[in-house]
């Protein structure tokens, strides 16, 4: 397995080890809104770390392994194409442009809870996987037909916009999953402008 990826995993295991022995340690790491010290009389609040940090927070143990079986399947081929520097930066823009999408959503919304997971980061490799394998074959859970890679993400990206306007799916960040596919997009496109230069 490459270096980064198996490091993501491990840091990711140990923090949710972490988590289970000090609970209260989500408390000013998880990801929360602007106006939360207000709402909750500065019990918690936004602090700027807290938009990486809170991609090392999962709120139990499916979702932990759900988001490191991504990381592991999409993460480690994405290593070995782009490189481990390229891939630290990849991966940490997806997580950061997922924590301010949901940032925003949270302010429009007006919703005083906070985000957890590394489903921005996933979603963002989920993408770079697309792009670089187009010709691979992922299945979706509840459709277990091989589709490619690129229709993959489409119809992914699709369902998640569906459930985060209607709200179909309370207590998923929906808006972090897009925003991770908006990071790793931009990322994408700086590095293809790059390579033409």
């Amino acid at each position: 397995m490459p270096p980064v990826t198996l490091a993501l995993l491990v840091a990711n295991i140990a923090v949710f080890f972490l988590q289970q022995v000090a609970p209260s340690l989500g408390i000013p790491l998880a990801l929360w809104p602007l106006g939360a010290g207000r709402a909750t009389g500065g019990q918690a609040s936004f602090q700027p770390w807290q938009l990486v940090s809170y991609g090392f927070l999962h709120a139990d143990i499916f979702h932990l392994a759900f988001n490191m079986y991504g990381v592991y399947m999409f993460g480690s081929a994405l290593e070995l194409v782009v490189g481990a520097r390229r891939y630290v930066t990849y991966y940490f823009v997806c997580v950061i442009v997922a924590g301010l999408v949901q940032l925003l959503f949270a302010y429009l919304s007006g919703g005083i809870y906070p985000t957890v997971g590394a489903s921005g980061g996933v979603f963002g490799l989920l993408l770079a996987y697309a792009v670089y394998f187009p010709r691979n074959k992922l299945m979706l859970i509840f459709i277990p037909v091989p589709i490619p890679a690129p229709v993959f993400v489409t119809v992914y990206a699709a369902l998640e916009l569906f459930l985060g306007v209607t709200g179909t799916q309370s207590g998923v960040a929906h808006f972090a999953h897009l925003g991770g596919l908006v990071g790793g997009a931009a990322m994408l496109f700086y590095w293809r402008k790059l390579g033409r230069r």
